[in-house]
Parts: C-alpha cells; sequence; structure tokens
C-alpha cells in the first residue's frame, strides 16, 4: 500500500520558492494521521525517555523570563490527555527514536528533498517534535538552529516570523552566543519588531516553513493545538553555526568581527578555516585514542 503524501501540490510549491532564506505557508495533509490521536499521544509521551519531553504552563508573556516559567505537577500522559483543561505547553522532543514517527518524518523529508538538498545540501541530523498547547497558550519569542515545517495538526495557533539575519531584531552577540550555548532559546522581544514581522495563520491541514534561525513567537487559539514539527540542518545550517562560532572566538580575543554577511569572501573563509581545524582535531583524538587502544591492548 503506498504511504499517502505528506504535503499538498500547492503545499511544496510555495515551500520550493521560498527556500531557504523566506518563511512560506506549506499545506499538508497529515491532519487526521492516526498517529496524532490523543491516545497514540499519550502513549508516546510515556514511553519517551524524560530528557524527550519538556512542560509548563502556558500562560507566558512573549518575552517570558526563562529562570520564572512555571510548570503543572502532572505525569507527560496525564498533560496530554487533559490538555483541554490543564492550562499547558508541552514539547515531545526527537520523537523520530520511535520507527512509526521516525517513518513519518522520513517520508515528510523526501518529498521535499528534491528542493531541499539541492539548494542546501545532504539532509544533516533530521529530527521531529509535538507540540501539544492548551487554549490560548503563547510560545515566547525565540530562534531554533534548524530548517523547520511546522505542521498544524489539531486547534488553530498564529505564527509570527520575523526575518532571519535581521541584526536590528537579534544582534550578533546574541547570535554568537546561541552557538556557544550561553543563551537560553527565549529572547527580549520589542514590539518594534513587529513592523517586519509576518503574521501566519494555521488550523489543521496548514503548516509553516521557518528558515533557520528566523525568530518567531506563537499564540495558540481558544482550543487545544497539536503541531508536527520537521526539522533538519544541512551544509548550509552548519556553515552559519560555525562563521558565528569563529566571530565569538574573535570577540573573546579583542578582535571586533564583521557582520555575518558584509564579506561573503571573509565569511566563506571563517567557514573552511572552522572545518579545517575542527577535522584536524577530530583525527588526531582518533589517533589518539587507536594509540591508547594498541597500548591497552
Amino acid at each position: 500500500m503506498t504511504a499517502p503524501a505528506c504535503f499538498a501540490p500547492e503545499g511544496l510549491r510555495d515551500f520550493a520558492a521560498a527556500y531557504p532564506g523566506g518563511s512560506a505557508p506549506v499545506a499538508h495533509r497529515l491532519h487526521d494521521h492516526p498517529l496524532f490521536r490523543i491516545d497514540a499521544l499519550a502513549d508516546l509521551a510515556e514511553r519517551l525517555p524524560a530528557s524527550h519531553v519538556e512542560h509548563n504552563l502556558g500562560n507566558l508573556a512573549v518575552d517570558q523570563r526563562p529562570d520564572a516559567i512555571p510548570r503543572a505537577a502532572l505525569s507527560p500522559g496525564e498533560i496530554v490527555r487533559t490538555l483541554a483543561d490543564n492550562g499547558c505547553w508541552m514539547v515531545l522532543k526527537k520523537v523520530d527514536v520511535d520507527p512509526a514517527y521516525a517513518a513519518l518524518i522520513n517520508a515528510c523529508l523526501a518529498e521535499i528533498a528534491p528542493v531541499a538538498t539541492r539548494t542546501t545540501g545532504a539532509y544533516r541530523r533530521r529530527e521531529a517534535f509535538i507540540f501539544l498547547s492548551a487554549p490560548n497558550s503563547v510560545t515566547p519569542f525565540h530562534m531554533d538552529p534548524e530548517h523547520n515545517i511546522l505542521l498544524q495538526i489539531a486547534g488553530s495557533k498564529t505564527m509570527r516570523v520575523y526575518p532571519a539575519g535581521d541584526l536590528s531584531i537579534v544582534p550578533q552577540t546574541v547570535h554568537e552566543a546561541f552557538h556557544r550555548g550561553g543563551a537560553h532559546r527565549n529572547m527580549r522581544h520589542d514590539p518594534k519588531f513587529d513592523a517586519h514581522a509576518r503574521d501566519f495563520a494555521m488550523g489543521p491541514g496548514q503548516a509553516v516553513y521557518v528558515p533557520v534561525k528566523a525568530p518567531h513567537w506563537v499564540q495558540n487559539g481558544p482550543e487545544p493545538s497539536i503541531s508536527f514539527s520537521i526539522t533538519w540542518r544541512s551544509r548550509m545550517s552548519d556553515g552559519e553555526a560555525r562563521l558565528h562560532r569563529v566571530n565569538q572566538r574573535m570577540r573573546r580575543l579583542g578582535i571586533a568581527p564583521g557582520a555575518p554577511g558584509a564579506s561573503p569572501g571573509t565569511d566563506a573563509a571563517k567557514v573552511a578555516g572552522h572545518r579545517l581545524v575542527k577535522g584536524a582535531v577530530a583525527l588526531a583524538r582518533r589517533a589518539v585514542g587507536k594509540e591508547r587502544d594498541r597500548a591497552a591492548y
């Protein structure tokens, strides 16, 4: 039996027109899939490792302080089953560790591969997430390091997406801290940013492609929401991350790095140099490991 298509033809066309740097609506066909029924999701939440489950109360501010996020005293399965009344927000991370959900993300990525892999290179670190939100929940202003298509399965929400790489919204030093691992994903939001944003209202069967590190926040509608996030990294996203790591190292040495994009040749040299150095370090570590193994033998 042939698996059903993940995306509608018009969704694939919209994705192709926007990828990789622009946000876009993407119509999909997964809103009635049995893997997204409440009982299936509750079972998934209960069998996933604890490190793959994050939850908190959903009545947060757009610029919520990371150290003041309240949580509910419920088990993961209880949160899923009582989502309509418990006021919670939950994310099930890396659900592709489960074979059924892994097959689903692989099918979706296969459909967009002719565009995605041709433009940004082979898929790297493909992962899937499921977001469950109580009515009127808010996902605060943040950015993510992956290419992402967020598919609305049940309920409604509005995602406000800001341009990726706009240093007036996310300063260069924040990007550098993000890739150093020293910054929480939630960021400071200024209402002035909204003049540059695009709103995507989503119901079942609708999705949005969010470019790498395009800032965004989400307002849930008046009913419980289920969303499926398909993410992947690429040679492009890897290069962007490496560039900020090099710039952060330069800054620590007292050298002010240029803004990303101001000198593409210099940016490319930084990325190539970082790959070369990290590759050499990895080779050296493997060689040392082999010598230790021989000595132990």
